[in-house]
């Protein structure tokens, strides 16, 4: 049973925008801080959200029709706006709506004035350019923030530095109130790399450990990939295979001592055991050729061949972005599991971003300096 350990609890709040399945808001709860509100738009998401969280506060609402009930003293207005038209994975489309949708953001934080925003995203930020402005937008993001009385900072992280088992890369972007929080710092990655051993050895050997989102069953039906059903010894490993993008330059076999590439929403991950090969192979544009985006393309494809092969599960993919086991995920089909999921800010990475915002705040606040103090009159004792 994976599971996470909650900090104490603070009297420090926060309230989320573009919640989803509440990677952020989950990581800010673990650190100690108090929940407020939540607003998401997607209906699968706010049942995730309602169903694991029934004392949360969660508004099904279109950001741009939302105005927050909760008004004085917030804390923390945590963002993870949408990311699609700025992803590698997406266009990258300057003039998509959705990359505005940051403005709800500093309307919202102008109207509620919190102490501290956080927001989330991807890395493109950096080097795609405002429409209006031709500014990157990371930098138009901080100049309008420090237009309603805001400093920034900005960084960007591998989330395998920092106890998640990937090599995803997200920006962050965290503000606060002018002057009031200089002694801010991001945390330090960790030494080495966080592998996925601790995290899937587990489901992948045994079949039958029951948990929510989790009904694993060998067969996969593929134009791509063989399922041979060879005899095998029975004492061999299952081995973790990405499934789709054959024209990657990645081997698909996967080990168990190295971070998985970044977890997304389209990526197809599963499991190969017994005789597990593969290789890459000319396609044949002719026979077939309607399963193949560009029937023009020279590239080799990766083929798997073994004995038994199957999907991920949606705990899996929940595993890789560090959801507690007990984090159900709401939804009518895996399309809509798998969207929550990767779209999601992983669990322990949020939660390091929010115990530095919660050091920041004690520091400000005088609490720090007490409890160093504190614990040092208790050793005086011993």
């Amino acid at each position: 049973m994976f599971s996470l350990n909650a900090e104490s609890k603070t009297d420090y709040t926060f309230l989320g925008l573009f919640a989803g399945a509440g990677g952020l808001d989950l990581g800010f709860e673990l650190a100690g801080f108090q929940h407020t509100e939540s607003n998401d738009i997607l209906d699968y998401a706010v049942k995730t959200l309602r169903f694991n969280r029934p004392h949360w506060e969660i508004i099904h609402q279109d950001v741009r029709e939302y105005t927050p009930s909760f008004r004085k003293g917030l804390d923390v207005l945590l963002a993870g706006f949408p990311c699609q038209g700025f992803s590698l994975g997406g266009n990258r489309d300057e003039t998509d709506e959705r990359n505005t949708l940051y403005r709800e953001v500093i309307r919202i934080a102008n109207y509620m004035q919190p102490r501290v925003i956080v927001m989330e995203n991807v890395l493109n930020l950096r080097t795609m350019r405002h429409p209006e402005t031709e500014k990157p937008f990371a930098q138009q993001i901080s100049d309008e923030l420090y237009s309603i009385g805001y400093d920034t900072v900005f960084d960007f992280f591998r989330v395998s530095q920092y106890g998640v088992p990937q090599t995803r890369r997200r920006f962050i972007f965290v503000a606060y109130r002018r002057d009031s929080l200089k002694h801010f710092k991001f945390p330090s990655p960790q030494k080495k790399e966080t592998t996925i051993k601790h995290f899937l050895y587990d489901l992948g050997q045994d079949l039958s450990i029951n948990l929510p989102n989790h009904n694993p069953s060998w067969g996969f039906k593929s134009y791509a990939h063989t399922e041979t059903n060879q005899p095998f010894d029975q004492s061999e490993i299952a081995i973790p295979v990405r499934l789709s993008r054959t024209a990657s330059d990645g081997n698909p076999i996967r080990d168990f001592n190295s971070p998985f590439p970044a977890v997304d929403t389209a990526t197809v991950w599963g499991w190969a055991k017994g005789h597990v090969a593969a290789e890459k192979v000319a396609k044949d544009r002719d026979e077939g050729a309607m399963f193949v985006r560009n029937p023009e393309s020279e590239v080799k494809l990766w083929r798997i061949r073994a004995s038994k092969l199957r999907s991920f599960t949606a705990r899996e993919y929940a595993r890789l972005q560090t959801f507690p086991d007990n984090w159900v995920f709401c939804g009518n089909n895996k399309r809509e599991l798998q969207l929550q999921i990767g779209n999601a800010v992983p669990v322990v990475f949020a939660e390091k971003i929010a115990l530095k915002v919660r050091e920041a705040l004690e520091f400000l606040d005088g609490r720090k300096q007490e409890l160093l103090f504190e614990m040092g009159e208790q050793a005086k004792l011993f």
